[in-house]
């Protein structure tokens, strides 16, 4: 293994973010113009680059959407509200854990490419 994947990448590919949170590249995409806060690069072959933090939003998303079970709109106007620190704290929490898992995830994938 490289020593890079060890530790935290600066850019993700739309296809790792997609692997890591469980979620389709269109609805990555969809999510993009529906969240103001999730704004990936672009390189110059217009490839989308995800930052950590991106991630998190991702993650911030998926939880409010799935767990909280609330509509875009609302998830969009839940994230833009200013919210207690104790709720956006757990939210964040949680959101790390999601990309942390994700991460886990993909080197697990990668060794077992080792051992058919």
């Amino acid at each position: 293994m490289q020593k890079q994947d060890s530790a935290e990448k600066l850019y993700y590919t739309i296809s790792e973010v997609s692997k890591m949170t469980g979620l389709e590249a269109y609805v990555l995409r969809y999510w993009e113009k529906e969240f103001p806060q999730l704004k990936p690069r672009k390189n110059r072959g217009g490839s989308r680059l995800y930052t950590p933090k991106d991630i998190e939003v991702i993650n911030q998303i998926n939880y409010l959407r799935t767990k909280e079970k609330l509509t875009i709109a609302g998830a969009r106007n839940k994230l833009l509200l200013k919210r207690g620190t104790e709720e956006r704290s757990d939210i964040e929490h949680k959101a790390r854990t999601r990309s942390l898992i994700g991460k886990i995830r993909k080197e697990l994938e990668e060794l077992l490419k080792y051992f058919p």
